[in-house]
C-alpha cells in the first residue's frame, strides 16, 4: 500500500488539507515510526511539529505483543483482560513501566534539547503515527493530550483496522485514516519499505521542521 512512511504522509497530508495552513493547528508526532510520516505532513500543511512520547507496554514474555502503553506524563493505559490471561504480575508491570519512564528522560533530552514542546491549550492537536496495530500507544496519547486542554484531538494514521480505528477515535474529535484493510497482522505488512527510525533521524527532522 505504501513505499515507505514518507509516502504514506504525502498521502494522509492529502486527507487533512482542511487544516493547512492553520494558527491554531499542531502536529505531534509518536516516535519514532511516526515522526517521518507527521514531517511530510507538517512541511505540506505548513504546520509545527514536535513528538509526543508515549511507548508500549510489552508482554514480559512477548515484548513486541503490547498490553498497554504509557505516556510521559505517567498516563497508563491498560488491557487489563490480556494482562489476566498472560499472569503477568503487578511487579513485572512497575518493572516495564519504570524503565519506559526512564527511556522518557533519555529522548526528551536527545530529541528537543532546551527547546520546550509546544503549548497545546486551545490548540488543535493532529497525533500521528505510522499506524495502529493494537491502538493502546495512540490511545494514551490522545488521553494525555486531553489533559493539556487542547481545543480538538485529530488522530491521523496511514493504515489501521476499522475496529481500532473506531474505538481509538471515539476518544478523540476526529480519526482520518488512508487504509483501513479488513486483517492487519503488523503495521509494517503494509509498507515496502518499514526500516527502523533512529533516534538520529527523529532528531534531525524534529531540527529541520524548527528551522523551517
Amino acid at each position: 500500500m505504501f513505499r515507505d512512511r514518507k509516502h504514506a504522509g504525502e498521502l494522509l497530508a492529502k486527507l487533512l488539507a482542511g487544516y493547512r495552513g492553520s494558527t491554531d493547528a499542531v502536529i505531534l508526532a509518536l516516535p519514532r515510526g511516526g515522526v517521518p510520516v507527521a514531517a511530510v505532513i507538517a512541511r505540506t500543511l505548513a504546520l509545527p511539529l514536535d513528538v509526543f512520547l508515549v511507548h508500549k507496554i510489552g508482554a514480559p514474555s512477548e515484548p513486541e505483543l503490547a498490553v498497554g502503553a504509557v505516556a510521559a506524563d505517567g498516563l497508563i493505559v491498560l488491557d487489563e483482560k490480556a494482562i489476566a490471561m498472560m499472569h503477568i504480575s503487578q511487579t513485572a508491570l512497575d518493572a516495564i513501566i519504570a524503565r519506559e519512564r526512564e527511556e522518557f528522560v533519555r529522548r526528551e533530552r536527545l530529541y528537543r534539547g532546551d527547546q520546550p514542546p509546544l503549548a497545546l491549550e486551545g490548540q488543535i492537536v493532529i497525533l500521528v503515527d505510522d499506524g495502529l496495530a493494537t491502538g493502546y500507544t495512540m490511545l494514551a496519547a490522545v488521553r494525555s493530550v486531553r489533559r493539556q486542554r487542547p481545543a480538538r484531538v485529530v488522530v491521523a494514521v496511514p493504515v489501521a483496522l476499522r475496529e481500532t480505528l473506531d474505538w481509538v477515535g471515539a476518544e478523540a474529535d476526529e480519526a482520518v485514516c488512508v487504509y483501513t484493510p479488513s486483517r492487519l497482522e503488523a503495521v509494517g505488512q503494509f509498507y515496502e519499505d518499514f526500516g527502523q527510525v533512529s533516534d538520529y533521524q527523529v532528531k534531525e527532522q524534529l531540527e529541520q521542521s524548527r528551522r523551517a
